[in-house]
């Protein structure tokens, strides 16, 4: 996949488009269905397979005191959307001169003189152009004098529960991870560079890899069953989001006590994946109280990774049984 930053460096398109337009966050479940449905399209007409955004949120330009916080960081979201079968991303700075393109402006200068579309595919939802007033009804009305064709797709539903990036941030704040991960189809995560804690997990408790301050959204705070990965290996592991009020107060870490692992680590980067919400964060006594309570976590997190083996090869056997 071919990632383009903006128009000027997009090359003379050698054959037509099949493409699609959002910020993506997440790409979660709807993401991946209508991207899949993009590149299926491209690929039965002989056209390239392209998915538009915007870097950064138009939120954080046009109202940074309500833009949300990001569930994927730009490069974890251009590899998903590689992941697909996407020819090229084209990431569209966006900027007040852009949001100020009406629909019809946007609509002939990017997508039919810059990408050269056949075929736009959006959800039901999707709004364009200056002050969001472009719709779908305008954008098929766009389409019919432009020369190309609209597909829009119905909302995906999920168990019975609309997915959208929204509803999935809303879920994590909440920390209901395992919900969250059902309508993103995978569990969510946070990554980053490996740094140094305060020192008291080594010498009072147990010792933590610990992320460094995450940016983008992470769940509400508490104790998370949770898997780790360093490198190419994930460990089992359990994880607090939090302020460590045991030994003060401090900024929000997220640290994983891996478990039954010994050794170092020599990894400078780890991404965690939230399985499951044990408890609260909370202030104990004393070290050797907190220590002990981890230890219980560790016996729930051992049991959570015991059951998902379990049905994780009953399923497996019935698939092979039903061949």
């Amino acid at each position: 996949m071919k990632v383009i930053r903006n128009l000027e460096s997009l090359p003379a398109p050698e054959r037509a488009s099949v493409l699609t337009i959002g910020n993506f966050d997440g790409v979660h479940r709807a993401h991946q269905r209508l991207i899949s449905s993009v590149v299926e399209a491209a690929r039965a007409g002989g056209a390239a397979a392209v998915v538009v955004t915007f870097d950064p949120h138009p939120l954080r330009v046009l109202v940074p005191d309500r833009a949300p916080k990001m569930l994927t960081p730009f490069e974890v979201k251009a590899s998903l959307i590689a992941a697909l079968g996407v020819d090229i991303l084209l990431v569209l700075p966006f900027t007040r001169e852009l949001s100020r393109l009406s629909p019809s402006q946007f609509v002939s200068e990017i997508l039919v003189e810059a990408l050269h579309a056949a075929v736009v595919q959006v959800g039901p939802t999707f709004r364009f152009g200056h002050e969001q007033q472009g719709t779908v009804e305008a954008l098929a009305q766009l389409g019919m004098q432009e020369g190309f064709q609209l597909d829009v797709l119905p909302m995906l539903k999920y168990r019975g529960e609309a997915v959208s990036s929204s509803r999935i941030r809303q879920m994590i704040e909440e920390g209901r991870v395992a919900r969250a991960a059902r309508l993103l189809g995978r569990p969510f995560s946070n990554s980053g560079k490996v740094v140094a804690g305060i020192g008291v997990g080594r010498s009072q408790t147990v010792p933590t890899l610990n992320l460094a301050p995450v940016e983008e959204q992470i769940p509400k705070i508490g104790v998370y069953v949770s898997r780790t990965g360093v490198g190419a290996t994930w460990l089992p592991s359990v994880t607090n989001v939090g302020h460590k009020p045991t030994f003060g107060n401090y900024p929000v870490t997220v640290e994983s006590f891996l478990l039954d692992f010994s050794g170092e680590i020599g990894e400078r980067e780890m991404e965690v994946e939230y399985l499951y919400r044990l408890r609260d964060e909370m202030k104990f006594p004393s070290p050797a109280a907190l220590k002990a309570q981890i230890g219980r976590d560790a016996a729930r997190a051992r049991r959570y990774f015991q059951l998902a083996r379990f049905f994780s090869n009953r399923r497996d056997s019935q698939l092979t049984a039903d061949r």
